[in-house]
């Protein structure tokens, strides 16, 4: 799945299921809640963090809300997020294409 079908596909949810997209504001707070949950279960996978008794984890469900989120708020600000991406590759490419292989702290 490309990732203007993945904008389409959450637009066409949220038309049939979802009544309308939440203010962009309001998406971004939910962006943040659910980078906050993403950050609970990396706490508690990779880090010192133990489960709390009952608590399931699942890191792919985390990523996936995460996603959605982001994706609603390119669908909402008209942000063609294959169009960004390439472009950020792009400049990550141009700036970084030494800097990485030249850090020392990276070897």
């Amino acid at each position: 799945m490309t990732l203007e079908e993945t904008q389409k596909q959450v637009d066409e949810w949220i038309q049939q299921y979802g009544v309308r997209y939440f203010s962009e504001l309001t998406n971004m707070a939910v962006l943040t809640e659910e980078v906050g949950e993403l950050a609970r279960v990396m706490s508690r996978t990779y880090g010192d963090q133990s489960n709390k008794k009952g608590e399931e984890l699942n890191l792919a469900d985390e990523m996936a809300d995460v996603l959605w989120v982001l994706i609603c708020l390119a669908n909402q600000t008209g942000v063609d997020l294959t169009e960004a991406f390439e472009k950020n590759i792009a400049k990550k490419t141009n700036r970084d294409a030494d800097r990485h292989s030249q850090n020392p702290k990276l070897r």
